[in-house]
């Protein structure tokens, strides 16, 4: 029996539960990097740690027969897949935040759905698109990003669908619940119907019920609202850069310090939304790395400092993308590649692929990966034949061998792979950060900018 469980801030309530109805998973709690564990006293059930996201997924393709995860994440996967084999069994009693749609103080959702085109951000698409028919917005068009939704709003979208703590931080205005929240104990439909799991089961279902139910909200549907006709859009004269937070940050202000760049508010160890830059017609803005490339296919941005691998992943989704690099920063220096267990006696892929399927030559071989379109692009590249990728959101050492054969992944010296047993068998691209921009230039003082700092961005690189 194989029972997935989330890390994260869900990782010490989950597990104080779990130790209340002596399912005892020990080394869980403390928050080790280990990510599979034994259960004490429970002979055949096996545990694995997983991003809270990818739960569902797990469950729902067979890999698991039992998880614990955020009531959000299962039904952004049931609204869109409907008989899709995750069966909620029940609410735990662990708190949980709502998400909410939210946007610009001061006006409300009726104004937003009857002024145009409505532009959404959100990590649970399938969420926000059950809210906004639901709550009948006539035209609306979802942006899927990797995190801070909220951040978009309202340069860059109307919406954001988000944790209500997120949307409030940022200043924004709720207009309404898109999910109460809940954390849920998930089976797979036919582990359930055809399996004993009552090793796992049995004290599972103890774990004590949430005082207060979770779970999708049906929106009130707004009244005497109709599509806006188009109109024209001025032009936009401000220059605008983004700038990458997390684990990037640090190169990207030591890319921009090599320049004679610098902007009030973006150091190492510190960033706020939108640094100010002692230049005019400067504007600023800090977002997360992966979204960068649709924010400047859109044309939100004239630059964005991101990673040479989320623009390859990007453009491996939607080819046609108006989007390019400008420039190599040659900082954040990586490979891209397929992994592999380090036990497998292989030398190539080729051969790999010979040893999955030397007992079935319809063996359908499992590509995990957080970089999606990539991973497709490679299996097809590599001819595997019958594949299924897997999408996953982190935790991705922990998924090779038992839950993928592959898992494309990059790695920096390679330490975190070999701590694992893994090893790189092949490599898709040596990734860099990198300036990107839109493949037409943009005419008059945006366009004059955009070549000054990529010149001086290309000048500090190759210093």
């Amino acid at each position: 029996m194989r029972v997935a469980l989330p890390r994260g801030d869900l990782r010490s309530p989950v597990d104080a539960h779990l130790r209340g109805v002596d399912f005892v998973v020990e080394g869980y709690g403390s928050g080790a990097r280990t990510y599979r564990f034994e259960v004490e006293r429970r002979e055949g059930v096996e545990v694995r740690v997983f991003s809270d996201e990818d739960i569902p997924i797990q469950v729902a393709i067979g890999n698991y027969d039992l998880g614990i995860a955020s009531r959000q994440w299962v039904d952004d996967l049931l609204v869109k897949h409907r008989l899709d084999s995750v069966v909620p069994l029940r609410q735990i009693d662990v708190p949980s935040e709502p998400l909410v749609a939210a946007g610009q103080p001061g006006r409300t959702l009726a104004e937003i759905a009857a002024s145009g085109i409505v532009r959404v951000a959100t990590e649970v698409p399938n969420l926000a698109s059950h809210f906004l028919l639901h709550a009948r917005v006539p035209d609306y068009r979802l942006y899927e990003v990797w995190a801070q939704a909220e951040a978009w709003p309202p340069l860059d979208a109307e919406l954001a669908v988000a944790p209500r703590s997120a949307v409030e931080k940022e200043g924004l205005e709720v207009y309404g619940t898109v999910h109460h929240g809940g954390v849920w104990l998930i089976a797979n439909r036919e582990a359930l119907s055809t399996r004993d799991l009552s090793a796992a089961l049995e004290p599972l279902l103890r774990i004590p019920l949430a005082r207060e139910q979770g779970g999708l909200v049906q929106p009130e549907a707004l009244t005497g609202v109709q599509r806006a006709q188009p109109r024209a859009v001025a032009e936009r004269e401000s220059f605008r850069l983004a700038v990458p937070d997390g684990h990037a940050q640090r190169h990207t202000v030591a890319a921009l310090a090599d320049a004679g760049i610098a902007f009030d508010g973006y150091e190492e160890g510190r960033a706020v939304r939108t640094p100010t830059s002692d230049m005019p017609g400067i504007e600023v803005k800090v977002m997360r790395p992966q979204d960068m490339p649709r924010a400047v296919a859109l044309g939100y941005f004239d630059l964005a400092l991101t990673g040479r691998d989320w623009l390859r992943a990007f453009t491996a989704t939607f080819p046609a993308a108006p989007v390019v690099e400008l420039c190599d920063l040659k900082r954040s220096n990586y490979r891209l590649g397929a992994v592999i267990t380090e036990d497998l006696a292989v030398d190539s892929i080729e051969e790999a692929i010979a040893y999955w399927r030397r007992n079935d030559p319809e063996f359908p071989i499992r590509v995990a990966s957080e970089y999606v379109a990539l991973a497709d692009e490679y299996a097809r590249s590599r001819h595997l034949g019958k594949y299924r990728v897997i999408p996953i959101s982190g935790a991705s050492e922990g998924f090779v061998p038992e839950d993928a054969e592959i898992l494309v992944e990059g790695t920096e010296t390679g330490a975190t792979l070999k701590a694992n047993r893994l090893r790189m068998i092949d490599v898709i691209m040596e990734s860099t950060n990198c300036a990107i921009g839109a493949a037409v230039r943009p005419s008059g003082r945006r366009g004059e900018l955009r070549d000054n700092f990529v010149r001086r961005l290309a000048a500090g690189a190759g210093a």
